[in-house]
């Protein structure tokens, strides 16, 4: 077997961009379910000793084949470290041959975003113009970039329990801090992208016809959501990997209507005027989508 080349982050940065991406993932999510993606429950392990997860995500769709795995350190962000690391490893489908591996920091960051503006376009009116991102980290600055694509924000309103970390990035993206229910109180969009382990916000701030989206995780047992925001119209990336890793679904035993896929692919819909909740725990078929479309630049940019 011949060496099998190593793509860095920096690397990855350059044959990566959003406006490709949420393209890429929109086809993802409508492959899983509709079962042209073998892709088993993800595997986590819990590092108790150090405070963090390590997750295996292997998956096979009819294009690509690989895996990913993965840490996430919540206490890595007062270290000045990332609190998301990854590797990713294709496969060639035909043969079992290795492709390549790579840096899977920025992918893990990249997708989840994207998959998330995939829901907000299928769902969300086309006049929206209030986006309320709670958390100030990498999540939330890769959802404004990705929620920026599929919709025309002029109020983006930015909470995080440390001000200061929320005020740095309404700057850097044209938004504005705020308090959490000033946040989330008539906001058409509102995207959760903490890693607390207790809701965040009262379900009763939502508006009527908020689409919310939750991407932030801290174990099966925990969640930023409410009973309240979680007694509304539920939408999952997966329902096999939501019922065993969901805080958020676990704990208020709720509901799941559809899964993503089948929302983009039109064999289930939601009522426009309802309030609408994603709930995205991320999925290994989105991470090797991506990681394709990646190699596939990097090919492109070497010649």
């Amino acid at each position: 077997m011949t060496n099998v080349p190593y793509l860095d982050a920096a690397t990855v940065a350059s044959a990566l961009n959003m406006g490709e991406l949420i393209p890429s993932m929109r086809q993802a999510m409508i492959d899983y379910s509709t079962g042209r993606v073998a892709q088993p429950a993800r595997q986590i392990l819990n590092v108790e000793a150090h405070g963090g997860f390590f997750g295996g995500m292997p998956a096979v769709s009819a294009d690509a084949m690989g895996a990913k795995l993965v840490s996430f350190y919540p206490g890595n962000s007062s270290k000045g470290l990332e609190t998301h690391m990854a590797l990713i490893a294709l496969f060639n489908p035909e043969t079992g041959e290795p492709l390549v591996t790579m840096d899977g920091g920025l992918i893990t960051k990249m997708r989840t975003a994207a998959v998330t503006a995939t829901f907000i376009d299928a769902v969300a009116a086309a006049n929206v113009k209030s986006l309320a991102v709670l958390g100030a980290g990498e999540q939330a600055e890769s959802h404004i970039e990705a929620l920026s694509l599929v919709r025309h924000f002029d109020d983006i309103r930015i909470w995080n329990r440390t001000p200061e970390r929320a005020e740095k990035l309404a700057r850097k993206v044209g938004a504005r801090m705020t308090s959490c229910e000033k946040a989330v109180r008539d906001a058409d969009v509102v995207v959760a992208t903490t890693a607390s382990s207790e809701a965040v916000f009262d379900g009763d701030w939502l508006t009527p016809g908020a689409k919310v989206a939750s991407v932030g995780w801290a174990g099966a047992d925990g969640g930023e959501l409410d009973a309240n925001t979680m007694s509304n119209v539920v939408i999952v990336d997966s329902r096999e990997g939501a019922l065993v890793e969901s805080g958020n679904v676990r704990r208020f035993d709720a509901d799941i209507h559809a899964e993503l896929g089948e929302i983009l692919d039109g064999s289930k819909s939601v009522d426009p005027d309802a309030i609408v909740v994603f709930e995205s725990i991320g999925m290994a078929c989105q991470d090797i989508a991506a990681a394709s479309l990646v190699l596939k630049n990097a090919a492109l940019q070497a010649t």
